[in-house]
């Protein structure tokens, strides 16, 4: 095993310590976010048409702004900040900010387009922490609608196996009007034998809501989710996504404003990055009650949306509240490779610890430890 491969796996395992603590946190309290994605810059080097998160002009936010929001994000509770654009790897100071996120013991993820990775970048990004990193590719050949694709990215996909440090994960969105939509079935597969990560969105309107998707797009999501590895991923079992592509609406409480936080290049949160506009408020001045309130106040656009990130934390608040039902909506009755009494063990196990249905002073007792051997006051 090579020295970069021994890193990987010690800073893998180190990590999922700190992802178990941070997942027992928020089972444990409602009142702090976790999860924020903070802007650090609008600009990006491509022009994807379907997307509206981006400009050709607009200036890095200036480093002190960065540092001085991640302090905020962190004294508001966050266990976890993902940066995003545009594109972060046009801020010349990322690795600044993701070492910034890592001092205050929050989990450090960035999403890109991978044009500008190099492997000394790479080793860069490897010394300031980052857990990990999200690719965006969408077709094996570059189009009209996007430049990113597999055959300008593939070396920069293998240069990130042989060097990087941190977990890398792949993302397409399908139904974005590439010329082939089976060409995410190949990225995943390519993912795979690179030992990557891998999971495939679906298109959503500037609102966050899904937009109809034909059948051959259906049927690659449908082919992906079951060639997908892990006993676990939110690829294999996400209900929400289910019934969108079904036609359905979903039926949840979406906690963004206070769970979840978007930062914006301005510094004004808002619910996510599909609804830019609401609550507004500057970080600097967000407090607790904006949190508590924003977390609790209903949200008219959540029965179509397609924000998986704030799903999950939904499912978090689920799980601490009422974690048979939560469990029971995640693997149900008849799911092939599942049962709703059989999800994997460790939802088992740290929901019996943090959100057990009936506590008992063994319990209780066992949770104390658990709380003590994560470090957790």
């Amino acid at each position: 095993m090579g020295l970069v491969a021994i890193r990987r796996a010690a800073r893998g395992w180190r990590r999922l310590y700190r992802e178990t603590r941070l997942f027992a946190q928020a089972l444990r309290s409602p009142h702090h976010p976790v999860f924020a994605h903070a802007v650090v810059t609008r600009r990006c080097n491509l022009a994807c048409s379907y997307c509206s998160e981006f400009d050709a002009i607009s200036k890095p936010v200036p480093t002190q702004e960065m540092l001085a929001r991640i302090d905020r994000l962190a004294a508001l509770g966050t266990t976890a900040v993902t940066l995003t654009g545009g594109e972060t790897l046009l801020h010349p100071d990322l690795e600044t900010t993701i070492a910034r996120i890592r001092r205050h013991g929050m989990l450090a993820v960035t999403i890109t387009n991978g044009y500008l990775l190099s492997i000394e970048r790479i080793r860069s990004l490897n010394r300031s922490g980052l857990d990990r990193m999200q690719i965006s590719i969408d077709n094996v050949q570059p189009d009209s609608v996007s430049m990113k694709s597999l055959r300008v990215l593939d070396q920069k996909l293998r240069w990130l196996s042989q060097y990087a440090e941190f977990q890398v994960h792949i993302h397409s969105v399908v139904g974005a009007g590439t010329a082939k939509p089976a060409d995410a079935l190949a990225i995943a597969r390519r993912a795979t034998r690179l030992g990557i990560g891998y999971s495939a969105g679906i298109v959503h309107d500037p609102s966050g809501r899904m937009q109809p998707l034909d059948q051959e797009s259906r049927d690659v999501i449908a082919q992906i989710e079951r060639e997908s590895k892990p006993l676990f991923s939110f690829a294999r079992h996400n209900p929400w996504r289910r019934n969108l592509i079904q036609g359905k609406p979903n039926d949840w409480h979406c906690p963004a404003g206070g769970r979840h936080l978007y930062v914006c290049e301005d510094g004004l949160v808002h619910y996510c990055m599909a609804q830019r506009g609401y609550p507004a408020i500057p970080l600097a001045q967000y407090t607790q009650d904006d949190i508590d309130r924003e977390s609790r106040k209903p949200k008219s656009c959540a029965p179509w949306c397609t924000v998986f990130c704030v799903h999950r934390i939904a499912l978090v608040d689920q799980l601490r509240t009422n974690p048979r039902q939560a469990l029971a909506t995640l693997f149900p009755s008849g799911e092939p490779g599942s049962a709703a009494s059989s999800p994997p063990l460790p939802i088992r196990a740290l929901t019996a610890l943090f959100a057990p249905d009936r506590p008992t002073a063994g319990g209780r007792l066992l949770r104390k430890a658990a709380l003590h051997l994560l470090s957790i006051d």
